[in-house]
């Protein structure tokens, strides 16, 4: 389960470094700080996800919720992107986001995940 959301965080700064190059080159955009803007959110993203992996692979309770919303993010930005004809790209990104539904309300999941703040660790 946190192999999924890190593999997520690891596109999104993937993502990133692509938009920031792009950026650096000289591409047309609209607004130069809207620009900026959207890079500091892929990063900030990025790096929450990263978080949410790291603390749900050491088998905290708070992850299970910020990977639940990221996931809802993936497959509200997945089915527009599938359905618009971009097959690969939205099946790269409903495929993952489902596997992890699926996987955050597993019983092994749940029970290893059960970990609060100052608890010793659940397995």
């Amino acid at each position: 389960m946190s192999l999924i959301v890190a593999v997520e965080a690891t596109a999104l700064l993937v993502a990133a470094g692509w938009y920031a190059l792009q950026l650096a080159t000289g591409a047309p955009v609209l607004s130069f700080w809207g620009a900026v803007f959207t890079l500091a959110l892929l990063l900030s993203f990025s790096a929450w996800l990263f978080a949410v992996a790291y603390f749900l692979f050491r088998g905290f309770r708070w992850p299970r919720a910020g990977a639940l919303v990221a996931q809802l993010f993936v497959l509200t930005i997945g089915f527009p992107t599938l359905t618009g004809g971009y097959l690969v790209a939205g099946l790269a990104m409903l495929v993952p986001a489902a596997v992890a539904l699926i996987l955050l309300f597993n019983k092994s999941v749940i029970s290893f995940a059960s970990r609060a703040g100052g608890a010793p660790p659940a397995l």
